[in-house]
């Protein structure tokens, strides 16, 4: 699985990712000059000699006269074209066939080495969202291979995971997506849950991966022996008052982003230097979260500057943290080392309880997240709260209670909508999102909700399927709310594609088949 060229590779591409690229004046012009749209464009372009050249010619060049920053960018680096720019929808296929056709576009076969590159290669092929994203994304997989999985794609999704375990094993944690920008954060931890998938019942499959698992969830607990006490948070991990762990999204650097750099410093540009450092690492933590961006993390309504990540314990977060303690846990047990294996099943039972108890929001009745400084419930109603019904760590009594409000507030026209708050961000209203449906769905199956968990499905791919036929097209994201509308909101444009959309559309068909035989009628 690992290599020693891609190894080497990785190494390489850290080593041409130096500080001062990302930090020099270049860099920061080029960023804030608008020559690109998208601030991503720039960071993706491939550069054509190395970047100390690079920064060396401009230098040398940008005091003259005839100096154009536009043609200098153009002459040194090549423009990356998006990922199904010269596709066209065969339009006599239904939404599925399209899909199933799809997966050869959104596929990277295995990365070649490019020197100056920002991506770092993967030795296997893999699965990309599409449009502007054109590299893996952490968490988009699981639910893109939710879809492979469903589609016979085995091998394709076991690719996949193996290039998650190489990510680990090289860099010691998984990236927000393989690009040399994104390595001071990670995102949501899904990889225990794509080998899961994987899995089948197949211990040899966690015996395989179980070591990749535990290496993953080190990172996320660096810094617990230096936590001196509770709700004290060090990186991305606090503790208790009774010594249960928690986790926060959380993100090294506390500088604007490198592939948002114009927008992070337009949203800091009237406060203090600490001032403006605190936002930096609060949006890269949001970031981190895969919700970028939402009021889920604002301290004060509708002012998106007040994003205060670092200060909330997600239940989503914890309740992976809880999945992947259980699972290194088992991982032992398969290794017979009985005595690491309770160590695990301790801290998991801990974490099950603290959600369970200190998630539940008893007045609004529904699962949210928690605030450290405070140590109490957020009064934010977000779809984060049915990760306890996808992890079965609520109790029958929260179930339903998750499941009626669900079914009365969140439940709209085109299926449930992230949040309740209507912002221009688009992880809140009015827009939902094929990875919650679909965290949803399997949550209410697991306490029995047949009905219901029908119906968000027919919701959702009625509208998935009446977009395609008005636009050929799968998307990012769905406007739930206004059929006529499509999602809006954000830092760029709504984009087409789309992996974990495709995935849950053939994952939702599958289970269509089957969830009907056991439906009993209203």
């Amino acid at each position: 699985m690992i290599t020693s060229f891609s190894l080497s590779c990785t190494q390489e591409v850290k080593k041409d990712a130096p500080q001062n690229y990302y930090q020099s004046e270049f860099f920061k012009e080029v960023q804030m000059s608008m020559i690109f749209k998208d601030s991503k464009t720039f960071v993706d372009m491939k550069p054509k000699i190395s970047k100390a050249k690079i920064l060396q010619f401009y230098e040398e060049q940008r005091h003259k006269k005839d100096f154009d920053l536009e043609s200098f960018v153009h002459n040194y680096f090549l423009m990356t074209k998006s990922i199904q720019k010269d596709f066209i929808t065969d339009t006599t296929k239904n939404m599925y066939e399209h899909i199933s056709g799809m997966w050869p576009v959104l596929t990277r076969h295995a990365d070649k080495y490019h020197p100056f590159s920002s991506r770092i290669p993967l030795p296997e092929p893999y699965v990309v969202p599409g449009g502007r994203f054109r590299e893996i994304y952490y968490w988009d997989s699981y639910f893109t291979m939710q879809g492979l999985l469903a589609d016979g794609q085995t091998e394709l999704a076991k690719d996949m995971v193996d290039n998650f375990a190489f990510l680990v094993d090289t860099l010691g944690f998984v990236p927000n997506g393989n690009r040399n920008y994104y390595l001071s954060r990670s995102q949501p931890p899904f990889f225990g849950l794509m080998v899961h998938a994987l899995a089948k019942g197949d211990s040899n499959v966690l015996k395989r991966y179980g070591p990749y698992i535990l290496k993953e969830y080190n990172y996320w607990m660096k810094g617990t022996d230096d936590i001196s006490s509770p709700f004290k948070p060090i990186n991305a991990v606090l503790t208790t008052n009774n010594g249960t762990l928690l986790n926060r999204y959380w993100d090294y650097k506390n500088t604007p982003r490198e592939e948002s750099y114009r927008e992070d410093v337009e949203l800091a540009e009237n406060l203090d230097k600490n001032q403006k450092e605190k936002v930096y690492r609060n949006i890269r933590a949001a970031a981190a979260s895969g919700w970028d961006f939402s009021s889920r993390w604002y301290q004060k309504e509708n002012d998106f500057s007040s994003t205060a990540t670092i200060d909330i314990a997600p239940v989503d977060l914890n309740c992976l943290l809880f999945f992947m303690e259980h699972q290194i846990a088992n991982y032992f047990g398969e290794q017979k080392d009985t005595i690491s294996k309770r160590i695990y099943l301790k801290k998991a039972l801990k974490r099950n309880e603290f959600i369970r108890n200190n998630f539940w929001n008893k007045e609004a009745e529904f699962f949210t997240d928690y605030i450290i400084s405070e140590q109490q419930c957020s009064h934010k109603l977000t779809m984060a709260g049915v990760y306890p019904l996808f992890f079965r760590i609520a109790t029958k009594e929260q179930a339903e209670h998750v499941k009626d409000r669900l079914m009365q507030d969140f439940l709209k026209a085109g299926g449930l909508v992230t949040t309740l708050t209507h912002t221009e961000q688009q992880w809140d209203a009015p827009n939902g999102w094929a990875p919650l449906q679909y965290m949803a769905v399997r949550g209410l199956l697991n306490y029995g909700y047949r009905d219901e968990a029908k119906e968000i499905i027919e919701k959702w791919l009625s509208l998935n399927e009446r977009v395609y036929a008005n636009t050929g097209k799968m998307m990012e994201k769905y406007n739930v709310e206004n059929l006529e509308l499509l999602s809006g909101g954000g830092e760029y444009e709504t984009q087409d594609g789309f992996g974990w959309t495709n995935g849950v559309a053939l994952s939702f068909k599958k289970m269509l088949d089957t969830i009907p035989s056991s439906i009993k009628k209203r």
